[in-house]
């Protein structure tokens, strides 16, 4: 279904105070059982999928292994499947695509250029999104304002033009105390990795740990400038 601007206006005015829980009950009478999660594992996400589990389990959970995930991220999911009975299905990059971009441009082609890079999450990341984004009506997502310069005009339910469904952020104006909070609180199974300096975790080579003082997202990408790290999922 297609909401009008009207719409989209009031259904973010309605939840923009709202519990994650509430938002997710909501989105699932708008949109039916047509909604999936998109877990990159992270404390966020972790959070989102402890909700789903608990209030909504007919919202499917899917990650992406990009072929570059860090061992302590494949022992999470195990974790996290035996910790809440879910499912967690995994999308793969494709062989073709893969094989084509590393015997062309070598194994660690993004750090030559930003483009390399940017064609790497491209074959490894956006495009098994966009296979497991096919037929939904809505995605629901872990980010928060907070984390990034390139997230701070998001809204909580937003029209993604990209992937061309709707895109749900319940833990958008959470701030990091929030989540650490809610994590503690409740036990979150968490990735091992961020108990030594890393915030956020993506592929192995792509990610490092941070100083104190840094940005949280500092270690993505770490040799490009702040407003270009985006991956490709979240534009």
């Amino acid at each position: 279904m297609k909401l009008t601007a009207t719409e989209l206006q009031q259904l973010n005015h309605k939840l923009e105070n709202a519990e994650p829980d509430t938002i997710l009950k909501e989105i699932t009478e708008i949109f039916g059982e047509n909604i999936a999660f998109a877990s990159s594992l992270g404390f966020e996400d972790q959070i989102i999928t402890h909700y789903i589990s608990k209030y909504v389990p007919v919202i499917r959970i899917f990650t992406l292994d990009t072929g570059r995930l860090f061992p302590e991220t494949y022992d999470l999911i195990d974790r996290t499947k035996a910790r809440y009975k879910v499912n967690i299905e995994i999308f793969f990059p494709d062989r073709v695509e893969t094989e084509k971009m590393v015997n062309h441009f070598g194994i660690n082609l993004f750090y030559e250029s930003i483009e390399n890079r940017k064609l790497c999450c491209k074959v490894r990341k956006t495009q098994s999104l966009k296979r497991a984004l096919s037929g939904l009506d809505a995605w629901v997502t872990g980010l928060r304002r907070e984390q990034s310069v390139t997230r701070m005009d998001m809204q909580i339910v937003e029209f993604d033009e990209v992937n061309q469904l709707y895109k749900i952020n319940p833990l958008l104006n959470w701030t990091e105390e929030n989540v650490m909070t809610f994590v503690q609180e409740n036990n979150i199974p968490y990735n091992i990795l961020h108990d030594t300096g890393f915030p956020s975790i993506g592929c192995q080579p792509c990610t490092r740990a941070i100083t104190e003082g840094e940005d949280i997202r500092a270690g993505r990408w770490w040799w490009e400038l702040p407003d270009q790290k985006e991956c490709g999922l979240h534009k």
